[in-house]
């Protein structure tokens, strides 16, 4: 009859212990998604920003935008 008693559950420190262990899986997992939006989304974004920058030229795509007609209190010019 001694073999059919089960252990007792542990009842104290059990939020604790599950709490230390969710609160860590829960920091790894905010850093890799952190991580992963870095290189994935902000480098890519900063570096196509600087591409297109390195030879826009504003005042002749202001000059391209005038000439289309799109400002209406800029004439075209003749």
């Amino acid at each position: 009859m001694s073999q059919g008693l089960l252990a007792k559950p542990q009842m104290r420190g059990l939020l604790a212990k599950r709490l230390r262990f969710h609160i860590v899986g829960a920091f790894i997992v905010s850093l890799s998604v952190a991580a992963l939006y870095k290189f994935g989304v902000a480098e890519p974004r900063k570096k196509a920003y600087a591409d297109f920058y390195k030879n826009y030229d504003p005042v002749k795509e202001f000059e391209a935008m005038r000439d289309a007609g799109i400002f209406q209190a800029v004439a075209p010019k003749k």
